[in-house]
C-alpha cells in the first residue's frame, strides 16, 4: 500500500472543518485515547470512552445518534468508528485526529494543551520534563 492510499479519507471520516460544523450542531464527541492523553489536550465538550472500554460500553451509545470518534492521529478512533458504522451506529472518525484538528487552527482545552504520546511511560516521561521545566 503507497502512502497516498495510506491517507486517503474514509467514508467515514471528516476533516477538522467538517467536525466543526458537526460540533456547532451538537455532535457528542468521543475521545478513544487514554486518561492522560484526554488530560492534556482535548476537543471542547469530548467525553473520554478509552478504546478499550468501548466494546463494553457500547450500550452507552444510541444507534440513532451521531457520534464523532477522535484520538491522537485518527488510527484507533478510525478502528472504531469503521467498527460501529458496520454495527450500524452513526459513527465518525476526526480524520488526523487532534494533531491535525490543532494544525488546522481549531480550539482544544486547554487552550496552553499539548498533545500527549500515547502509553503510560511517555506519559510518566512527560511529566517529568514539564515538573523539570523542559
Amino acid at each position: 500500500m503507497s502512502d497516498e492510499e495510506a491517507t486517503e479519507i474514509q467514508p467515514y471520516e471528516r476533516n477538522s472543518a467538517e467536525v466543526a460544523e458537526l460540533i456547532a450542531g451538537g455532535v457528542r464527541l468521543i475521545d478513544v485515547r487514554t486518561a492522560h492523553e484526554h488530560e492534556a489536550a482535548r476537543l471542547a465538550d469530548s467525553e473520554r470512552i478509552g478504546l478499550e472500554e468501548l466494546l463494553d460500553r457500547r450500550d452507552e451509545i444510541g444507534k440513532d445518534e451521531t457520534v464523532v470518534f477522535y484520538c491522537r492521529v485518527g488510527n484507533r478512533s478510525g478502528m472504531a468508528a469503521q467498527a460501529f458504522s458496520e454495527a450500524g451506529y452513526d459513527t465518525l472518525n476526526l480524520y488526523g485526529g487532534i494533531v491535525q484538528w490543532i494544525e488546522d487552527g481549531q480550539p482544544i482545552e486547554p487552550a496552553d494543551g499539548y498533545v500527549a504520546e500515547p502509553g503510560e511511560a511517555a506519559a510518566i516521561l512527560e511529566a517529568q520534563a514539564r515538573a523539570a521545566g523542559n
